[in-house]
């Protein structure tokens, strides 16, 4: 009775919320004994006109015509006519009656039949799969207690189950593109469609680089050859180039800045990197930027501590996403694109082993590095102009076409929303816990959620499983299939879980998101038990408890590299990776891009409970994903956000202050007035965002609907509309790298403070609006409709 009284509020509410009245037209029959009422639907938009009608009608206007509205029904009227006014009255209340008795007939009919509506919108139906009940549009999908959900999704969770698929996805040559990688592409839409999902695979066409197996790579110093590395990195540029070598840490910014203050030409040189700290192509992006012609790239035994010291490094120095040769495009078939990225470097890059790098800083002379560049070897000098090193690398570009593999389940009211679950397929080495875990887990999660589906689990959006190829190239499975279909995407998907090396230890928790999902993740990890702690499980600490209690402590900045990153970035959808690490983990796991990445090594870090804390993997991708699709209103915390612009804007503030009292010309003219007005809009439309969500009967789905679609457009509208998607692929202004960025811009203006480079007032003035701009048009969107909209700035 309950949901038959909801849906009469319902129907009422859309009635009255429409601000829609019915309007009768009489015309006389020509026999002059009855008349017919039309009822009549008219909107505001309409008024004066009907206003006009009814004038003409008082004034006995016999031959009336019909204006062209809708007839809805009609009905024969006594020849004693009503009065109007009174007429008026009593079909308004017959009407509104008629809607009630609609709304108790259908809520009835909801709640005792299990049959599909008779006539349910297209977007609720998948003619493919007629087995699904679907509801009609007036129907809240019947779903179960959140509680109830979380419960049976931990119910059929299983260590051993996820032990058996780990032994399974991991066999094999997983190399993108490969027999082995599209034999397990194969693999896993037969398990897709075994599940009765509706399932794709999605081809593209990419350039993929490996070593010439025929002319090895080479690394000389002077005439004594040092080795010729296995490893390699992918879209390094090729050929044989000699340099004076030069030894500078890791590589960054102010490591290169350093070495070069103490006097060392870089131009020309080869220079001697260790891995770690930033990317692999951010370090030789740093090198070419120096004017270096070569890059090698070593694991320093201080870092990794427990590779040996003939450790292989596989990786790929491409500064972006997806395929460098299509840039900004889907790498589709027979289709041309514009030339490579500019991403792409043009030295040379090359890893070599630790005993190789040895060999290299033994012979090198010069100045002693200063202490904080030294790792575990004897020597570390800065090298002199005697010291010559020739890299000769020989790869090849292969055409290659990659499968991603895509499993759905549709949602019972907004199937057109999806939340999208992902993991990376392929790897460039064994991939044991870069790509095999993650993709046990899809799986894994796929065969659960469909089993609770058939226990009575009926999500309200669409649950999408993708399965990557190309992760290990720079995340072009991924990117391109969002280049493809970028403009559908931004509408439909609201949120992105990637399962990517999401178990490498179980002492930490680290994760990276967007500020959306910062408030659902930590609710989550609250939620979920440590899978290792001692005693009953009901009385273990939380996974939040265990790991600090402090979300700001386990949050980390997306990198390039992730795979989550291209969807927060370059397509404005939240996004989220995580990852179970050892003690005070800061870098990557050790073994990813190494041989050693395989089933033994994950035991000894994890303590023989790769099981255990792949479940709680599962857990929390789960949890976060059945709550993003389980609620009317997303799990998605703009206020998040609010605080995210609150901390650029203060810190752009304090800047600007300085600057003004150290008296830097033309700065006095500077003012953060705009943008401040920008986030107090953004302020504002959060605030009656909230009154909206408050005030509304949130079983109306059209109201959800509505509120919905403004939450999901956030995370969108902080892409720069400024900028060219092309000539700036990660257009986020927070999260984005470019110009456009509020970080750059504060970059820029710490620069002037400790001058490093001179104030440029048209530059910093046209950052402000671009930047004030970009908040504006959010907080615009965010408030609704075009008149509910402020213009104060």
């Amino acid at each position: 009775m309950a949901g038959t009284i909801a849906q009469a509020k319902i129907n009422i509410s859309r009635l009255v919320n429409s601000r829609s009245y019915t309007r009768f037209n009489q015309s006389r029959n020509p026999d002059g004994e009855s008349s017919h009422v039309e009822v009549k639907l008219s909107v505001d938009g309409e008024e004066e006109e009907e206003e006009e009608e009814e004038e003409e009608e008082e004034e006995g206007m016999d031959d009336a015509t019909e204006q062209g509205h809708v007839q809805h029904e009609t009905y024969t009227r006594p020849s004693h006519p009503v009065p109007l006014n009174k007429r008026k009255i009593i079909c308004s209340v017959i009407v509104v009656l008629l809607f009630f008795c609609l709304g108790t007939l259908i809520g009835y009919a909801a709640q005792h039949t299990s049959k599909p509506a008779s006539c349910p919108t297209p977007d609720r139906v998948d003619k493919e799969d007629s087995s699904e009940v679907q509801p009609s549009f007036d129907d809240p999908a019947p779903s179960m207690d959140w509680n109830d959900i979380v419960k049976l999704m931990n119910k059929k969770l299983s260590p051993n189950a996820i032990q058996d698929k780990l032994s399974e996805y991991s066999k094999g040559d997983r190399q993108a593109g490969s027999s082995g990688d599209n034999l397990l592409a194969v693999k896993i839409h037969e398990t897709f469609e075994k599940l009765k999902m509706q399932t794709w695979f999605d081809e593209h066409y990419v350039k993929l680089q490996y070593p010439n197996s025929s002319n090895s790579t080479k690394v000389l110093f002077g005439l004594e050859v040092i080795g010729n590395p296995n490893g390699f990195l992918a879209y390094s540029a090729t050929g044989s180039k000699e340099g004076r070598v030069v030894y500078a840490n890791y590589g960054n910014r102010e490591d290169l800045k350093e070495v070069k203050d103490s006097g060392i030409n870089l131009q020309g040189s080869v220079i001697l990197l260790r891995a770690g700290k930033i990317s692999i192509a951010q370090k030789v992006a740093n090198a070419a930027e120096m004017g270096a012609v070569a890059a090698l790239i070593y694991p320093d035994p201080a870092d990794y501590k427990t590779l040996l010291p003939d450790t292989e490094l596989y990786g790929q120095v491409h500064l972006g996403s997806g395929d460098p040769y299509t840039p900004g495009f889907p790498s589709f078939n027979h289709t041309q694109f514009h030339p490579k990225s500019s991403g792409l470097p043009n030295i040379l890059a090359q890893t070599i082993t630790a005993n190789m790098a040895r060999k290299i800083l033994e012979k090198m002379g010069g100045k002693d590095s200063r202490e904080s560049f030294k790792g575990s070897f004897a020597s570390y000098k800065l090298g002199s102009e005697s010291d010559v090193v020739t890299v000769a690398v020989n790869n090849d570009l292969v055409d290659t076409k990659i499968y991603n593999v895509f499993g759905v389940i549709k949602g019972f009211v907004d199937a057109d929303k999806y939340v999208v679950i992902g993991a990376q397929r392929d790897s460039l080495s064994s991939g044991y816990a870069k790509s095999a875990v993650g993709t046990t887990l899809l799986m894994e999660l796929a065969r659960v959620f469909m089993e609770m589906k058939k226990d009575g689990f009926k999500p309200r959006r669409s649950i999408v499983f993708a399965s990557w190829s190309g992760g290990d190239f720079g995340n072009i499975g991924v990117t391109e299939w969002l280049e493809g279909y970028w403009s559908s995407l931004d509408r439909q998907a609201f949120t992105y879980i990637s399962l990517d090396g999401a178990v490498t230890g179980v002492d930490s928790f680290r994760a990276s998101a967007s500020p959306l999902l910062h408030t659902l993740l930590q609710k989550t990890l609250e939620m979920i038990k440590n899978p290792i702690a001692s005693g009953p499980v009901d009385s273990r600490p939380s996974l939040f408890q265990s790991y600090g209690g402090h979300l700001g402590s386990l949050l980390k900045p997306m990198l390039m590299d992730d795979s989550a990153y291209p969807f927060l970035a370059l397509s404005g959808i939240p996004s989220m990776s995580f990852s179970f690490v050892p003690a005070r983990s800061s870098d990557d796991y050790e073994y990813f891009g190494t041989a050693l990445d395989d089933k033994e090594h994950l035991g000894i870090v994890t303590r023989q409970k790769v099981g255990e804390m792949s479940m709680a993997a599962a857990q929390v991708a789960g949890q976060i994903a059945l709550r993003l699709v389980h609620d009317h209103i997303l799990r998605l915390d703009v206020s998040q956000y609010a605080e995210t612009i609150t901390s650029h804007m203060k810190a752009i503030q304090d800047i600007v202050e300085d600057l003004k009292s150290k008296k830097v010309e033309k700065i006095e003219s500077l003012s953060t007035k705009w943008l401040n007005m920008a986030k107090s809009s953004f302020d504002r439309a959060l605030s009656k965002l909230n009154q909206v969500i408050s005030k509304s009967f949130l079983d109306d789905l059209e109201m959800s609907r509505i509120i919905n679609n403004r939450i999901m457009k956030v995370e969108h509208n902080f892409l720069s509309p400024y900028v060219s998607m092309r000539d700036v692929p990660f257009r986020h202004i927070f999260f984005g790298v470019g110009w456009q960025t509020a970080t750059d811009l504060e970059s820029y203006l710490k620069d002037v403070a400790q001058q490093k480079v001179t104030f440029d007032m048209d530059q910093v003035l046209n950052k402000f609006a671009l930047l004030t701009w970009t908040i504006q048009g959010c907080a615009n969107d965010l408030a609704g409709d075009i008149w509910s909209l402020d213009n104060e700035i």
